[in-house]
């Protein structure tokens, strides 16, 4: 490798670590309006059902702008692309500080749209900047500072918002750091010579690449099935569930939903570092799904042999396996559709989290508060989420190896 080849890594490296800030930054976004609806209420004049339906349209976007990230990255390179993405999340944020509904429809329409170049961007900049053997390891890390963000959008900006910090101030301010960082980036961001094949030229040619491999799937489905106990439970139902299932108290039911993003802090570099030394993804993989089900099933079935706290902070560190799937989708596909697998990937885990999302308010976040068994209520609604788990402990067996010397080819453009 040349001294050029060498100092093009390093700056890849640089806008990553640049990127890694703007994933913490929409994480932040994404997840903040759940600990201000009152106040927004009064920004937006409208009641709290009206505040969920301006909140909601975020994954509107966020889901298909995913697919045209991927693309986009593959076809003209990160620099300008990524930080565009910065550049439509700062508009977001700044018009979501307008008090009018309309302005608050499209900002989060647009703040969604933003963010789907966060995670799918940072990919993109660590797989040209490490080496394979780091990848696993690079893409952990990217995940635990999100979660960070993720944390801080609620355990942060709550008790920011509950002070008295005008909710309007907190918008300009995410929308101008949103801007900066777009700057930061397209500064930072190696300026690449894209070579598109015939194979790759059209818009969506990548993703027919993408989606006609069953691995692509195959990963999206298990990863879509290891967050699914994370987002749908932890980070929105959990709370209302043991305190109103279990008999928490407000602060116990917090603490103990709040070890699972905390705990992907941890597991998320932990697995992606695990995996890089074996140099093999399936039993990393398979491990950590397997400390997922002792766990969640222990907490569902036998909650006072342990504290709730320390079970969940076990779950939440092994289900940073759901992030190993994301390096063996680029892995099994070509090189030269590495943004579109990212892109595909995040739209297939989202695509399974919104299936399952409205599966479960349905049968058990819509009965919560009339059953007439509160133990039995909760351990149906462990045992809905303990068999998605053995989904993605089956299809982990079937998925194909593709760490350093596994014999799995990827699919060629030819």
């Amino acid at each position: 490798m040349n001294v050029d080849t060498n100092d093009k890594r390093q700056a890849f490296i640089w806008a990553w670590v640049i990127g890694t800030i703007f994933y913490l930054v929409e994480y932040a976004v994404r997840s903040s309006p759940a600990v201000m609806i009152p106040e927004l209420e009064q920004v937006f004049h409208v009641d709290a059902v009206g505040i969920g339906e301006i909140v909601v349209k975020y994954y509107f976007t966020y889901s298909v702008t995913s697919l045209v990230a991927g693309v986009a990255l593959d076809r003209w390179g990160g620099k300008g692309v990524i930080s565009f993405g910065s550049l439509v999340l700062g508009v977001g944020s700044l018009l979501f500080a307008v008090p009018l509904v309309a302005a608050g429809d499209i900002g989060r329409l647009l703040q969604g749209a933003g963010s789907a170049f966060a995670f799918t961007g940072c990919v993109y900049l660590a797989a040209h900047g490490f080496s394979p053997k780091f990848l696993a390891t690079a893409i952990g890390i990217t995940q635990c500072v999100g979660m960070l963000g993720g944390s801080a959008g609620q355990f942060v900006t709550g008790p920011l918002i509950s002070s008295g910090f005008p909710v309007k101030s907190f918008w300009l301010i995410i929308g101008v750091i949103s801007v900066v960082i777009a700057v930061m980036l397209y500064m930072t961001t190696p300026r690449e010579q894209v070579s598109v094949s015939g194979k790759t030229a059209g818009i969506l040619a990548p993703y027919r690449i993408v989606f006609t491999n069953p691995q692509s799937y195959l990963s999206g489905v298990i990863s879509g099935c290891l967050f699914a106990p994370t987002t749908i439970f932890a980070m929105t139902w959990g709370i209302a569930f043991l305190k109103q299932d279990l008999q928490f108290s407000n602060q116990a039911a917090v603490v103990a939903c709040a070890m699972v993003p905390m705990g992907w802090v941890v597991g998320c570099p932990l697995a992606g570092w695990i995996s890089d030394r074996m140099g093999k993804r399936r039993p990393v993989l398979i491990a950590g799904i397997v400390v997922m089900f002792i766990a969640f099933t222990q907490f569902v079935f036998l909650p006072a042999s342990l504290p709730s706290w320390l079970t969940l902070a076990v779950f939440g560190i092994a289900s940073g396996v759901a992030m190993i799937p994301y390096s063996i989708i680029k892995e099994a596909n070509p090189d030269e559709v590495k943004g579109s697998a990212t892109g595909g990937i995040n739209f297939l885990v989202f695509g399974v989290t919104s299936i399952l999302g409205p599966i479960f308010a349905a049968y058990f976040g819509k009965t919560l508060f009339t059953a007439s068994d509160n133990t039995a209520h909760f351990k149906g609604a462990g045992i809905f989420f303990i068999v998605i788990i053995l989904v993605a402990f089956f299809l982990s067996l079937v998925i194909g190896e593709t760490g350093k010397g596994a014999g799995l080819r990827k699919v060629q453009v030819s």
